[in-house]
């Protein structure tokens, strides 16, 4: 019989170190006895086994814990090699992605070659895809509807940008919602591009702003200011028509479609594109704001010598956009309304003094006198 600590036992038989220590700890004593087991007929594996059968036979009286623990110590035995094995990194249980095709020669690495350069690795790591987001947000006109509404071609390219903005998608989401609610919105999908699609970027050289559509039935169609013919002219448009009797003594027509104007490079831009029927701004700060500003960044960077028409507050606000390094010309006054025109806006020669900057430069004045049937005036 051997008496003794793990210590004195594994030097007598040191194959079996690891084996004992496990089975102190396990036991929670420091010590152990051990019959004396036959000396082996020349098989190591043998041996083990034979040692850690009387490592059972000492613990019989700990109840079935016994017998767990000497066939999970010989189970363990069962698969132990006896070829010592090597210590290995963590990164050489990974197969390299491109191990199927790696190179011959140098490149080759066998399993147990120790550690993979970080370098390597890297190399080794499948690409990701950069442009992930495009897999997600919408880029083609079926995704797109509202932005496919644009179809001036000049106009598409300046402002293609815009439309891959998260602003955009938040815009058509909400469009598309008042359509599926079955709010009714102004003007009529054709025309809410109109403003761009009858006056394009090259052929700018005056720009009105407003601020959004009539939100009246029948009355927008597009561009600031100008309702289709039928239509009653509103009084804003008619304090146009009074303005420009007084300055250049254009006859006062009985409709209120300035489309002419538009056609000769007159860009009658509202600051939000729609509106829902019967709702004054009910379209204002979902997004339109960014993309006329935008529109009005672009024009003024892009152009040299327009002129600029600020009527009211909120239109002089884009007066920040406008570059100040092209020789644009910006006229001020108040918004042409009943409740305003009389503060400034009346007497203002906006209309003269846009076609004496135009010709000064060079261009063909604007023809402001809009297609009859005029209303008759009292004779002066």
């Amino acid at each position: 019989m051997i008496l003794g600590d793990s210590k004195s036992f594994a030097a007598i038989y040191p194959i079996e170190n690891d084996c004992i220590n496990l089975f102190l700890s396990l036991c929670s004593i420091n010590w152990v006895t051990v019959c004396y087991a036959p000396k082996p007929d020349g098989d190591p594996q043998k041996f083990r086994i034979l040692a850690v059968a009387h490592f059972s036979k000492i613990v019989t009286g700990m109840h079935g814990a016994s017998r767990a623990l000497s066939s999970r110590f010989i189970h363990r035995q069962r698969i132990m090699s006896d070829v010592k094995r090597k210590e290995r990194p963590i990164t050489a249980f990974f197969k390299p992605v491109n191990a199927s095709t790696a190179s011959s020669g140098a490149d080759k690495r066998e399993p147990n070659d120790g550690p993979v350069p970080l370098k390597k690795l890297k190399e080794n790591m499948p690409a990701i895809e950069k442009n992930v987001e495009s897999k997600t947000t919408p880029s083609n006109a079926s995704a797109r509807p509202y932005a496919a509404l644009l179809k001036d071609d000049k106009w598409k390219q300046i402002l293609a940008g815009e439309f891959d903005k998260p602003y955009w998608q938040r815009l058509e989401d909400f469009l598309q919602s008042e359509e599926r609610a079955g709010k009714k919105v102004f003007p009529p999908k054709e025309h809410i591009f109109r403003a761009f699609d009858s006056c394009s970027m090259e052929e700018v050289k005056v720009v009105v702003i407003g601020q959004d559509p009539y939100h009246d039935n029948g009355q927008a169609m597009g561009l600031c200011f100008s309702v289709p013919r039928g239509i009653k002219v509103p009084s804003s448009l008619q304090n146009i028509y009074k303005e420009l009797h007084a300055d250049l003594n254009c006859k006062i027509p009985l409709h209120g479609d300035l489309d002419k104007w538009a056609k000769q490079g007159v860009l009658l831009l509202n600051v939000s594109l729609t509106v829902r029927a019967h709702e004054a701004n009910s379209h204002s700060k979902k997004g339109w704001e960014n993309f006329t500003n935008a529109a009005i960044k672009e024009i003024s960077q892009n152009r040299k010598g327009l002129v600029f028409l600020l009527w009211g507050k909120n239109a002089q606000e884009k007066e920040a956009l406008i570059s100040k390094a092209n020789g644009h010309l910006i006229l001020k006054c108040p918004h042409p309304s009943g409740l305003s025109a009389h503060r400034g806006f009346f007497g203002s020669k906006h209309f003269s003094q846009c076609n004496n900057f135009i010709e000064s430069n060079g261009g063909a004045p604007i023809d402001w006198q809009i297609d009859g049937p005029y209303k008759l005036l009292p004779p002066k």
